[in-house]
C-alpha cells in the first residue's frame, strides 16, 4: 500500500516538513514518487523512518544516519559495521540514561527538600537534617549536593 506524505506524517506523528527534510538529506532512498512527482511512501518506508527517528533520538547525526542507510543498500557485506554502530549507540544511550537517572534523583531530592522547607517555613530545617533523617531514596542525591 502507498501513503501520501500527509498520511505518513500522521502515522509516524511527524510533521510533513520533517519527511521532506529527510528526503532532501538523502535518508529516504527507496521512496517512490507518483507520476505527478508527489512523494509516496510504502509500508517498508514506515519501518525505515522509525529506525531513522530512533537513531536521531539516540543522538546520531544525520550524516551518520545517511551512512547507515547506505550500508543497508550495500547488503550483507555491511552487517558487521551496522552491528558495531548499534552496539556503540546502545552503549552511549545507556550512559545517557544513567546520567539522566542521576539528574532525576537530584530533582526528586530537591522537590522533597523544598516541600520540607515550605512546611517548616525555612530551608534551614531540611538543610540541618542528619543523613538518617533524610528519606533513603534521597540520600545519594543529597551526598552529591552542597547548595540549597
Amino acid at each position: 500500500m502507498l501513503y501520501t506524505i500527509g498520511e505518513m506524517a500522521k502515522t509516524l506523528g511527524l510533521p510533513t516538513s520533517t519527511l521532506r527534510f529527510y528526503d532532501k538529506k538523502g535518508l529516504l532512498p527507496f521512496m517512490e514518487r507518483s507520476s505527478g512527482g508527489m512523494r509516496m511512501f510504502s509500508d517498508k518506508d514506515i519501518e525505515c523512518l522509525r529506525i531513522v527517528e530512533c537513531l536521531k533520538q539516540s543522538g546520531l547525526s544525520l550524516d551518520d544516519i545517511r551512512h547507515f542507510i547506505r550500508m543497508t543498500t550495500e547488503g550483507d557485506s555491511t552487517i558487521d559495521e551496522r552491528l558495531a554502530m548499534f552496539l556503540k549507540r546502545k552503549s552511549e544511550v545507556e550512559a545517557q540514561i544513567e546520567a539522566m537517572q542521576k539528574t532525576l534523583e537530584t530533582i526528586k531530592y530537591k522537590c522533597w527538600f523544598y516541600e520540607t522547607a515550605k512546611a517548616a517555613g525555612t530551608t534551614s530545617v531540611p538543610a540541618s537534617m542528619g543523613v538518617e533523617q533524610i528519606p533513603q531514596e534521597f540520600r545519594k542525591a543529597k551526598e552529591r549536593l552542597t547548595c540549597k
